[in-house]
């Protein structure tokens, strides 16, 4: 398959040797070329979700979803966003201005940050550390700092305690979405998350041998206390209209509300490509040993576009949970993680390390 690197250091030698730019300055070109490309990739992965979330929950209603703006309404996500970037921000009174401000940014440095993190081809990780689980995780984790700061700041009581109950309900299943992630990192030997696709060069994680079983368990946890984590139906107990009008982010118009819409379908995006990263092979084609001319065949496909086809069918398939349960209590959503899930994910990791130790994959 074709090796991105193979750009990137035809671009630096382009920098350094033909231009003769001196080595800090080659790197400062790169990593603001970089910079824009993820916030384009960002904000362009956000207008298809949006549009497809519509759509989606059009499908299932038995609707069309928009269709007034633009053919078959492909133009009303860029009316929204216009409408957005011009509406007026404004403060609330007796509300905590820094904090106020603050908790947007966080949320959307979060999200960009753990989105850095996506391995789109090979070769073509922004971020790709040797601890590079580790480092997603906590990133990540800069989200929920972000949601409390955003009810606590807006000094309104329907925006606290959204605040905390999404506080409470992402921080518990934090626990179950790090297990699953030690599960696979068990598996494959490596926290790099080029590395854990490499490691699924012959057969994706749900397919090896007999370590496939807590590697599917660990899969389906994984989707679960993703969704949970992203306050995704049915684990949008923060965020109920009927209770709480918008939740956390009830007292925020334009941009500042637009950031708590961004993060929101982008953490989707990004819980669907952890898993199809670790679980799917990621960018990875799908190999069938014995079989060399499918093999063959399925190398010719870019990285990208198996990346990109796994991640749209992990979003696709929460959309579908979201609009088909209903929307839990939140002494449900918390007794599923604690009773239920964290404990199934603790015996699968020690079942995952059974079969490392006994080479059954």
């Amino acid at each position: 398959m074709f090796d991105f690197s193979i750009v990137t250091q035809w671009f630096d030698q382009l920098l350094q040797v033909t231009l003769g730019c001196p080595g800090w300055l080659a790197v400062l070109i790169e990593c603001v070329l970089v910079g824009v490309a993820i916030l384009v990739g960002y904000a362009l992965i956000a207008i298809v979700l949006i549009f497809m979330e519509r759509k989606v929950c059009a499908y299932f209603q038995c609707r069309l979803g928009p269709m007034r703006v633009g053919y078959w309404g492909l133009l009303q996500v860029f009316a929204d966003v216009l409408k957005m970037l011009i509406k007026e921000i404004f403060f609330v009174d007796r509300a905590d201005k820094l904090l106020y401000a603050v908790a947007p940014m966080l949320v959307i440095i979060g999200s960009v940050g753990a989105f850095s993190f996506l391995p789109w081809n090979n070769g073509a990780t922004v971020l790709d550390f040797n601890v590079g689980v580790f480092l997603l995780t906590a990133i990540s984790s800069i989200g929920v700092v972000g949601i409390f700061l955003a009810g606590w700041g807006s000094n309104n009581k329907y925006s606290v305690v959204s605040a905390m109950r999404g506080a409470v309900q992402m921080i518990s299943y934090e626990m179950s979405l790090c297990l699953c992630l030690i599960t696979a990192v068990i598996l494959t030997g490596t926290m790099q998350m080029s590395g854990i696709v490499k490691a699924q060069e012959n057969s994706w994680l749900i397919f090896k041998g007999v370590a496939a079983i807590p590697a599917i368990i660990a899969f389906l946890i994984f989707l679960v206390a993703g969704n949970a984590e992203a306050n995704r139906g049915p684990f949008d107990m923060a965020e109920a209209e009927s209770e709480l009008t918008a939740g956390h982010h009830t007292e925020y118009s334009g941009m500042g509300f637009g950031f708590f819409y961004l993060a929101e379908f982008l953490n989707l995006f990004i819980i669907a490509g952890i898993a199809a990263t670790v679980f799917l092979g990621g960018w990875m084609p799908f190999h069938v040993a014995g079989l060399d001319g499918f093999n063959q065949v399925m190398d010719y496909i870019p990285g990208i576009v198996w990346f990109l086809g796994k991640t749209f069918a992990v979003v696709w398939l929460l959309m579908w949970v979201k609009w088909t349960f209903p929307r839990l209590r939140i002494d449900q959503i918390l007794k599923l993680e604690w009773k239920y899930l964290m404990p199934l994910a603790l015996i699968n990791l020690v079942l995952m390390t059974v079969c490392v130790a006994l080479s059954l994959y």
